[in-house]
């Protein structure tokens, strides 16, 4: 690839509940939970066991039993201040032990976790996005933004549940210090990844559907009967509640408003090919593909089958009649969603209805920044966002596992049926990690499932010629392009290889198509003036050159290519200013600085270029072509001490270049040490043999020493 070519680009369940004590209202003291640790990743996540006012629990069969409840706050004897009731996060019994004992179900869980692990962690590193997905893969170091969000948005959550653990005497039903520390998570997080922020949005959904047991059934029939006690609402009336509340929505404010002085308030911009749907004419046209995104979505999380590291450029194609039989996904989804959401808020079993609303605020919230309902997103499918969507999707399932278990004899059946999904998932995640271990096999996998993206073949490409199968490379080109008539940075790097190739008519063409399409791209303008300047177009070359420049003002190679155009057209002064600007804006741009030497030099400016010299090996002091450079400037000023010591050092930094033993052949030669000249001299000619200079003296050295040794007989 020519300078300034463009990279490619590639377009990716540790849980713990919080269990603790608090004090019961009603006239029958307190219930104390038991809380227990939850299962580690792609484990069983169990609901929380939350006691009623004045209730009592009872555990039969391995299993929790609650009694049911749907006006919660209502009966016995409250005091008047609300009281919460026991929050005892003991999620460990959803399944019955004879079906997974839990320490058998953590012990599974690190295997996989191991097993999974030891396929990825020394892979190749891949350089962009990763993927996230409910087998729990970790594939490279790629996903570490998301991977650090996940984990401090997990954090901040149960530091928010940790808040209802820690009672005191006095009847203190929350922790604020928890709180704050919630939200300080949550801002980590966020800092993280913008998703990281809508940990908030959970904790507050948690606290009142989950904490304050608010019945949304009983709240919509009081509303329909003009009932005006409403008695339900009284936990709103909870100094506490509103405290927490007005923490929550403090600190959301502040963190959304440090985001906006760090990164400015108008969102990113982004092209048509990075996500269709968002520039699609109509708007029931965007929905209607909207929600098939998230149809997607949630099939990748029920079955982790079409992964690819990049879904957009026609990857998905668009909905756009009600006769495309893609639109039955969309049903399927809202059916589900609605299905669980109605009893989730509406069921009468209050135990239910928690676990759902758990369940589905892990599910739903954090996906929301990737919904585009708020903003245009830059990607159609992105993987990586399902990573804490991926814990509700565990609850729910868990759960409802769990309730198939309750109902039926046949519990080795159930148990088969949970470790052979484990299983699946487990030899799916371990064959992705290895397709995630070099880049190559990463986008060759996509091809199976992405025929028709044009970045997965540009990045076939890219990878090719990286290794420099060039052929190869500008089939895979030629495609990207074939596919997507507009990808610029797919014509870009075929027009360097082609130029490369000495097909400069081709790359002229399809360099110039792409500044048409893009004109403020800069490195497709620089490849252009290279072209051009190859055609010995020089007016069309410096233009193209000072239209790179527009675009790109800090551009160090582009000067660096005007510099060499200055210097074939021998405007001297005008290409030792371009290459100063050049080291200027990259000081250890080293091609810049011999460039600058060597023309000081050709032109007669030794000290001149002496000075040059050392100033660039000051900035770049270990290399071996400026030693090379002023070691030739210092023999020619006759300074042969300390050019023969710049030479010896390029010599031992790169031994196999046969000009720096032909120059210093050359140096030795006018020094009078004319057994060394002969020893590099003959260095040179064994690594070069076709080196005309080189002979040349070499020849005018023997003949020297044939008469010397005449004069001595």
């Amino acid at each position: 690839m020519g300078v300034g070519g463009e990279p490619g680009r590639v377009g990716s369940c540790g849980r713990r509940g919080a269990g603790g004590r608090g004090a019961a209202g009603g006239s029958r003291g307190a219930v104390r939970g038991r809380p227990l640790p939850l299962s580690g990743p792609g484990g069983r996540l169990e609901p929380p066991e939350f006691p009623h006012p004045g209730g009592r629990c009872g555990r039969g069969s391995g299993s929790l039993q609650i009694p049911n409840q749907h006006n919660a706050g209502a009966g016995g004897h409250q005091p008047a201040v609300f009281r919460m009731a026991v929050l005892d996060t003991d999620l460990d019994h959803i399944f019955p032990s004879s079906v997974l004992p839990p320490l058998w179900a953590k012990l599974v869980v690190g295997l996989v976790a191991i097993v999974c692990f030891a396929r990825s962690y020394d892979g190749d590193f891949v350089f962009d996005d990763s993927e996230a997905i409910v087998n729990n893969k970790v594939a490279g170091v790629v996903g570490r933004a998301d991977l650090l969000c996940a984990l401090f948005f997990l954090l901040s959550f149960l530091g928010y549940c940790k808040a209802f653990r820690e009672s005191n005497k006095e009847g203190t039903y929350s922790s604020t210090f928890w709180v704050l520390l919630s939200i300080f998570l949550g801002a980590v997080s966020m800092l993280c990844k913008e998703q990281g922020i809508t940990v908030l949005g959970l904790n507050a959904v948690f606290d009142i559907l989950v904490i304050g047991k608010f019945n949304v059934l009983e709240i919509v029939q009081k509303v329909l009967h003009k009932d005006k006690s409403l008695e339900s609402l009284g936990m709103l009336r909870n100094g506490g509640l509103l405290f927490r509340m007005t923490l929550l929505t403090s600190g959301g404010a502040g963190m959304l408003y440090v985001r906006w002085r760090i990164m400015g308030t108008g969102p990113p911009a982004f092209t048509e090919v990075d996500n269709p749907a968002s520039f699609a004419d109509g708007m029931l046209v965007r929905a209607v593909n909207y929600n098939y995104y998230y149809s997607l979505n949630a099939w990748l999380l029920l079955c982790p089958w079409w992964l690819c590291f990049d879904w957009s450029m026609g990857c998905i194609p668009l909905i756009k009649s009600v006769s495309d039989w893609r639109v039955i996904a969309l049903a399927a989804l809202w059916f589900c969603l609605i299905g669980l959401i109605c009893q989730a808020l509406c069921s009468e079993d209050g135990h239910k209805r928690r676990i759902l609303t758990l369940g589905l605020g892990f599910l739903v919230i954090p996906f929301l920044p990737a919904s585009n309902l708020f903003f245009r997103v830059g990607f159609v499918v992105a993987e990586r966002v399902l990573y804490l969507p991926s814990v509700g999707y565990c609850v729910l399932l868990t759960f409802g596992f769990g309730a198939l278990s309750k109902h039926t004899k046949k519990k080795k059946l159930i148990a088969a049926v949970v470790l052979g999904i484990l299983l699946i998932n487990m030899l799916r995640c371990v064959v992705r990690s290895g397709q995630w271990r070099s880049e190559e096999q990463l986008f060759r996998s996509a091809l199976s499932v992405c025929p028709l993206n044009a970045k997965v073949h540009y990045n076939i490409g890219k990878n090719l010629a990286d290794k420099g199968n060039q052929t190869a490379a500008i089939r895979y080109y030629r495609e990207a392009v074939r596919l997507n008539p507009k990808y610029v940075h797919a014509m870009n790097n075929l027009g360097n290889i082609l130029k490369e190739r000495n097909e400069l008519q081709e790359a002229e063409e399809l360099l110039s198509l792409a500044v048409r399409i893009q004109p403020d791209f800069a490195a497709a303008w620089m490849n252009l003036g290279i072209v051009q300047n190859s055609l010995k177009r020089f007016e069309a070359a410096e233009q193209s050159y000072r239209m790179a420049i527009k675009h790109r003002r800090k551009y160090p190679d582009c000067y660096y290519n005007l510099g060499r155009l200055y210097a074939d057209l021998n405007r001297h002064v005008d290409a030792l200013n371009a290459w100063r600007n050049a080291t200027m804006l990259k000081p250890e741009h080293s091609l810049a600085w011999n460039n600058m030497i060597i023309l000081l030099d050709n032109t007669g400016n030794l000290a001149q270029a002496e000075a040059v010299g050392r100033e660039a090996l000051e900035l770049i002091p270990n290399d071996h072509s400026l030693m090379f450079s002023l070691a030739n400037v210092l023999g020619k000023s006759q300074k042969y001490k300390e050019s023969e010591a710049l030479f010896l050092k390029a010599i031992k930094a790169n031994p196999n270049a046969a000009s720096y033993h032909g120059n210093l052949a050359v140096l030795y030669h006018r020094w009078g040490h004319l057994d060394l000249a002969k020893k590099h001299y003959e260095i040179s000619l064994q690594l070069d043999p076709m080196a005309s200079g080189t002979k040349e003296n070499y020849g005018l050295l023997r003949r020297k020493l044939e008469l010397m040794q005449k004069k001595d007989v």
